[in-house]
């Protein structure tokens, strides 16, 4: 009795559990787990960060232009070279200018450096849907499994079913005196494990829902539930459509880690050629422009007459009474001044003016030694190529062996889901000529739960070998381009 309660509280528990509003689909659940799943919102990041370097790169390639300015205040004292003695100096000053340059040659590297960077980033989005895809098949395997348990608990359901209907033929058959008593408690013992079969059958969908939600990193405790389509109403493609050199050559053009290891050597034969060019001189093109103001410079504040002007042989004369009169013009002298800090911003726009400078200029850097930093990046940059160039061959590799595998696989499911099919039927036969004579007083009841058993088995191993082949197939589907729907 005690445990029997436990049964029906665990199968309550699992009835409370799947009670769910929402349905979830295949297709549903694939674009939800790459919206939400962390790997592919990581590789998402580093897809973005790749594009600003990339962008950074090619901004490498553009003429620079900058502005600077400055403005101090200068106070302490200092000793005149003149009188050594001590005097103290304060004084505003204000600087500006405006730089710019830009690369006129230097053997392609950064070009070749915008586009490695370039490529890098492309093969950064390609890994984004590289994880996508492994997601999307993870999720697949998830769902099938989740259907397949599905199914599995309706056999067992169907089986409780079935032990009741014998249960009670045979009940009144016990009353009459036609059938020994004991036949009816094999047929109560058998109900009990079929019904404990269902309760496992229930565990199993609901941990392949948990299983799923996981993996679409969804709260364990909110309401999921999935669209349950029967194996038979899944569409596939036909063997001839899946042969597996086919499948290769579509894949390899087309899925996003071959073309990710493609990027990834194109982008090492630019990085070569990147640090190649740092063998060959640069030519750069600069130019400045430059003013500063001080409000130590003295300012003329006025003019004052120093006397007249020196005569000479080119002076004009009058001549009065036979005496010559020369014609003098009055000197006048600037007054200088300093400006005091009432007016430190007087005459600040001509101070600018006549300090305005500007100048431009070529300059090449040619590397001579620097401790063979330039030879050795060159030879770490050959060997990556290398290495990158051995991984694309292996990726591609790994690629063939994976799909012919399952071919291989598909062909095997294939095989044992016709062999599962005729044992089905063989078991279907047998336990229906096992029931009319169990019904003729010809078979006992042991022999008749046998051959039932026999038939669930027979029906849970075809369900099974139907969603392997389901999921061989799709596979191969996905490695072709397919859509991963049912």
């Amino acid at each position: 009795m005690k445990h029997l309660i436990t049964v029906i509280l665990l199968y309550s528990s699992i009835n409370l559990m799947a009670q769910t509003p929402t349905k979830w689909d295949l297709q549903s659940c694939v674009q939800y787990a790459i919206q939400h799943n962390i790997s592919v919102q990581q590789a998402d990041i580093q897809a973005r960060i790749a594009k600003l370097q990339a962008t950074l790169a090619k901004s490498n390639q553009l003429p620079t232009i900058s502005g600077n300015t400055g403005m101090g205040l200068r106070l302490g004292r200092s000793i005149d070279p003149t009188t050594n003695g001590f005097s103290n100096t304060q004084f505003l000053y204000n600087n500006f200018g405006v730089n710019g340059g830009m690369q006129l040659f230097n053997a392609g590297r950064l070009k070749n450096s915008a586009e490695a960077s370039s490529l890098s980033w492309y093969a950064s989005e390609t890994d984004k849907q590289t994880i996508a895809n492994d997601i999307s098949l993870n999720v697949a395997t998830f769902y099938l499994q989740t259907l397949s348990a599905i199914e599995q608990s309706e056999i067992a359901k169907i089986q409780i079913q079935q032990t009741k209907e014998q249960l009670v033929a045979t009940s009144k058959r016990v009353e009459v005196g036609l059938l020994p008593e004991l036949n009816l408690l094999e047929l109560e013992t058998q109900l009990a494990n079929d019904s404990s079969s269902y309760i496992s059958a229930m565990a199993n969908v609901q941990q392949g829902k948990l299983n799923l939600m996981a993996l679409l990193n969804l709260d364990a405790s909110q309401n999921f539930d999935i669209v349950a389509q029967p194996v038979d109403q899944i569409k596939l493609q036909s063997f001839a459509d899946l042969q597996p050199d086919y499948v290769f050559n579509f894949a390899s053009q087309n899925l996003p880690n071959v073309k990710a290891a493609a990027l990834r050597v194109k982008a090492a034969q630019k990085n070569t050629l990147v640090a190649k060019a740092n063998f060959y001189p640069s030519i750069s093109f600069g130019y400045n422009l430059s003013s500063n103001f001080s409000n130590q410079f003295n300012y003329i504040s006025g003019y004052e007459m120093s006397g007249f002007s020196t005569p000479n042989a080119a002076t004009p004369f009058v001549n009065v009474n036979n005496s010559k009169y020369y014609v003098q013009s009055p000197v006048y002298a600037p007054i200088t001044a300093s400006r005091n800090w009432s007016s430190i911003w007087n005459g600040w726009n001509n101070q600018v003016n006549n300090n305005f400078g500007q100048s431009v200029g070529l300059q090449m850097s040619i590397p001579i030694f620097n401790g063979n930093q330039s030879k050795i990046a060159y030879k770490q940059s050959k060997l990556n190529l290398q290495n990158v160039t051995l991984q694309e061959e292996n990726t591609q590799r790994k690629l063939k062996q994976d799909i012919y595998a399952a071919y291989t696989n598909a062909v095997v499911a294939f095989n044992k889901l016709n062999a599962t099919q005729k044992a089905l039927n063989a078991a279907e036969k047998t336990y229906q000529f096992a029931t009319k004579r169990y019904e003729l007083g010809l078979l006992g009841t042991i022999e008749l739960l046998n051959n039932q058993n026999n038939y669930l088995k027979a029906k849970v191993n075809f369900k099974t070998a139907q969603y392997e082949y389901v999921f061989r197939i799709k596979l191969l589907e996905f490695y072709k381009g397919e859509a991963l729907t049912l």
